[in-house]
């Protein structure tokens, strides 16, 4: 039986945790216009982070998650090599700047490298601090091409949900915009870190 999380789970910072549930809406941007990339809003419609991807950045396999100040809180970036080219996976990793400028590596994610194995092998995440207590892996359950998975810990906890607009969907369907549902205590950078890797896997608005 997947336990209640109680402690708040901050990977980028504690800031970003909420001591109750937070339902964000994703609105994505045309590549013509802006670039490319999403903008993300709290249920007051203001601006809590923007993603860009390589239509404004200028770098395949690369995002930029910012704060609603327009600071960058995580370079994200696929790993290359000769190594990374012989695996079965492909890894992603996320980056924040400590307080000297100097990256640090905050988590990684693995997806599966045939892309027909995407539905059937689960992608997987994994925190890299050393000085991080709580669970330290998690996947991805459902298909987000869809507006429909869940990020989930190692005790089967859902700590982060994607859902497809209901008011949206009723006039007009489209995935362009979503909701991200955050649990209470859960680091909402984190989350939508690892939601601007699935829009780049599933050819979404941050990726040329």
């Amino acid at each position: 039986m997947a336990t209640t999380i109680n402690s708040n789970m901050a990977v980028v910072s504690k800031v970003f945790c909420s001591s109750s549930e937070v339902v964000l809406v994703v609105r994505r941007r045309p590549h013509v216009v802006n670039g490319g990339g999403f903008i993300v809003t709290n249920c007051a419609q203001n601006v809590v982070f923007k993603v860009d991807g390589c239509g404004i950045l200028g770098k395949k396999e690369e995002l930029i998650l910012k704060d609603s100040y327009g600071h960058d809180l995580l370079l994200i970036r696929k790993k290359g090599g000769v190594i990374e080219a012989l695996s079965m996976q492909r890894k992603w990793r996320g980056y924040s700047k400590d307080f000297e400028g100097y990256e640090k590596l905050v988590f990684c994610l693995k997806e599966p490298k045939n892309s027909c194995f995407l539905k059937k092998m689960p992608i997987k995440i994994s925190i890299e601090q050393k000085d991080y207590n709580d669970h330290k892996t998690f996947q991805i359950a459902g298909y987000f091409p869809d507006r429909s998975c869940s990020i989930i810990d190692s005790s089967g906890n859902v700590i982060a949900k994607v859902g497809a607009r209901k008011e949206v969907q009723q006039v007009m369907p489209s995935n362009d915009v979503y909701t991200v549902t955050v649990k209470a205590g859960i680091d909402q950078a984190f989350v939508v870190g690892v939601i601007a890797i699935l829009d780049y896997i599933y050819d979404g608005s941050t990726k040329c």
